[in-house]
């Protein structure tokens, strides 16, 4: 008797998932078993879509178990993918087609308020995450999945980003810790991944190493479009190494932090007050400013006390942070309400805007507001507080083209 070989996820708890299993004999054809919740619907469809995908990898005659609970195309072929990868090695890949909404990239500067995390092995979450408005949404191929199921996510978190509508939320993954999460990159970067997350980074040699990856991955697959990075501050060292990491490449767009690793490795516990992180954050920070590039803090774990909320996102603009990570969809609307400008940021920002513009229409090499003069950073930094403004609702759209 062959080796029973499984995928997916079943349990009470469980839904939009399927659970698989696969015996390889030597006679009889493929015979399937599904049982499905929706099976009097699409019950067929979903055995044709198993007939043609043991067909693609070349299984003649095996035993199949489809346990369904309401998945999806794309989830249903990532797990019968997955156990068929189990007892044949094979660099085939079953592509279902690119959503046309998903074919677009995203700028280098474009907002990252919010990135709402989602477990790499868990379909159920990715179905409408972006109706919420995140600002990224990260498909997670590292803490969130368990070891012996970091294989069978790869091939979800592929097909999620062909087949899933992000409703233009920036495409995020974050992929295993270096060197790992180097293989990660063959089952993400040819999909339309607009941003990867480095986990754990500790030196600017990890971002090569990426890079160098992503570069033989698409000159292999004749990819065009840009790929960002964000390296995820989680140690002692990586603190200290903030800026190099930062400034290693110039796809690194942000720097953000992680602090439940960070303050394990220094050996404290993470506290409400944050004493035992402050320097880090600071130091995050000013690498990337120095850098050119997006600082973002960590994430907020407490989904419940929005109140709490509210003043971690106030403390964390005031530290010069630009956004944070979130891990429930109801942590979004907070997070993107604090970290817009405020009526009085607003005024200033008007008021510097204008007297450029007056300036230019005089052709003065000096921008002056009363009696202060205004540095080109200054008027840059209220430029970008006039188009947060705006995305926020808080300005007219008028005010884009003036700024």
């Amino acid at each position: 008797m062959e080796k029973l070989l499984i995928a997916g996820n079943k349990g009470k708890s469980v839904r939009s998932d399927c659970f698989v299993t696969l015996e390889l004999t030597k006679s009889g054809g493929i015979q399937i078993d599904l049982k499905s919740k929706v099976g009097r619907l699409f019950g067929d469809s979903i055995v044709e879509l198993c007939k043609n995908e043991l067909n693609f990898f070349g299984i003649e005659n095996a035993k199949i178990l489809i346990e369904d609970t309401g998945a999806l195309p794309f989830v249903l072929s990532a797990r019968i993918e997955a156990v068929v990868k189990q007892c044949i090695e094979t660099d085939k890949e079953y592509l279902l087609e690119m959503l046309p909404e998903n074919l677009y990239h995203t700028k280098k500067d474009c907002h990252r308020r919010s990135r709402l995390y989602l477990p790499g092995n868990t379909p159920k979450l990715f179905m409408n995450a972006g109706i919420h408005g995140p600002d990224g949404i990260i498909l997670d191929l590292e803490d969130s999945v368990a070891s012996s199921k970091k294989d069978e996510a790869r091939i979800l978190v592929r097909n999620s980003l062909r087949s899933v509508n992000f409703y233009g939320a920036e495409r995020m993954v974050r992929i295993n810790q270096i060197p790992k999460g180097l293989d990660d990159l063959d089952y993400i970067v040819p999909h339309n991944v607009n941003l990867i997350l480095v986990p754990k980074c500790e030196s600017a040699e990890q971002i090569h190493q990426v890079n160098q990856k992503i570069e033989g991955i698409s000159k292999k697959k004749k990819i065009e479009n840009p790929i960002f990075l964000m390296p995820i501050i989680e140690s002692a060292l990586g603190v200290i190494k903030a800026y190099e990491i930062a400034s290693a490449s110039e796809n690194v767009v942000a720097l953000t932090i992680g602090l439940e690793d960070y303050t394990a490795d220094i050996g404290t516990q993470r506290t409400k007050e944050g004493k035992e992180s402050f320097f880090a954050r600071c130091q995050v920070v000013n690498a990337a400013r120095a850098a050119g590039i997006q600082p973002i803090d960590s994430v907020f774990s407490d989904v419940s006390d929005m109140d709490a909320l509210k003043d971690v996102v106030l403390e964390s603009k005031s530290l010069g942070f630009d956004g944070m990570g979130c891990i429930h969809p109801r942590q979004i609307k907070v997070i993107h309400e604090y970290f817009a400008p405020n009526n009085k940021e607003i005024d200033k920002a008007k008021k510097i805007v204008n007297a450029f513009h007056i300036a230019t229409e005089k052709g003065l090499g000096v921008v002056s507001l009363g009696s202060k003069m205004i540095d080109p950073p200054v008027v840059k930094r209220a430029q970008r507080v006039i188009e947060q403004a705006i995305d926020a609702g808080k300005l007219d759209e008028k005010w884009r083209e003036d700024s």
